[in-house]
């Protein structure tokens, strides 16, 4: 606050008030699994808003929220490599059992445990689509 950084306070603010509705709602303390569940919900909204702000010619709307973004990036881990990823989906889909394009919605969720959120799932979908080709 005394630094001035308007962006970053509206910003931690936002998330807090996510959190703590979160925490409400579960109705239990939050654990980081869940922070992190709030904090790429955060990210996805922005990415919406942008998005809209764009396609509205809202170009200051959309410089604004594209700071928030990157703020709230600082927060998550580091996101997996390519080739840690796809050795993972390799292994996940051994594990599953999973060899055909037809198991995908089952391939995807064990993918994704697996991953354990250190990779995007539009990421992950390539991935597994690769994997199974």
């Amino acid at each position: 606050m005394k630094e001035k950084k308007e962006v970053e306070l509206s910003t931690l603010r936002l998330l807090r008030t996510a959190l703590k509705n979160k925490q409400i709602d579960l109705m239990r303390e939050l654990t980081e699994e869940d922070v992190l569940a709030v904090i790429r919900s955060q990210i996805k909204q922005s990415k919406d808003s942008i998005e809209s702000f764009e396609s509205a010619n809202r170009n200051d709307l959309a410089d604004k929220v594209k700071g928030e973004l990157i703020f709230l990036e600082r927060y998550l881990p580091a996101e997996m490599s390519d080739e840690d990823l796809e050795k993972t989906v390799r292994e996940a889909l051994a594990l599953a059992g999973i060899s055909a394009k037809v198991d995908m919605g089952r391939a995807m969720g064990a993918v994704m445990k697996a991953v354990a959120g250190k990779a995007n799932g539009a990421r992950v979908k390539a991935a597994v689509e690769h994997a199974l080709e």
